[in-house]
């Protein structure tokens, strides 16, 4: 779809609309395209079950209280 500009600034959120549906929307100036409108492609995350085995360390006192000092820092 091309639209010129004064329909884009006029249109502007149902055209966000439907390039989030995936359309492309070619903006114009006097019939000449200048800009195109479109979706933002999610980014695609591969995670691996495990990948950070080994990296990660835990020390054996983890859920030990807390010194009175950092504990007081809390509560004021």
């Amino acid at each position: 779809m091309q639209v010129n500009i004064h329909e884009a600034k006029t249109r502007f959120s149902k055209l966000i609309i439907q390039a989030s549906k995936g359309e492309e929307i070619i903006i114009a100036r006097a019939g000449k395209p200048v800009a195109k409108l479109v979706a933002l492609e999610k980014p695609k995350r591969s995670r691996k079950p495990g990948s950070a085995r080994g990296q990660v360390t835990m020390s054996d006192d983890f859920d030990a209280p807390l010194p009175d000092d950092i504990l007081e820092s809390f509560y004021k």
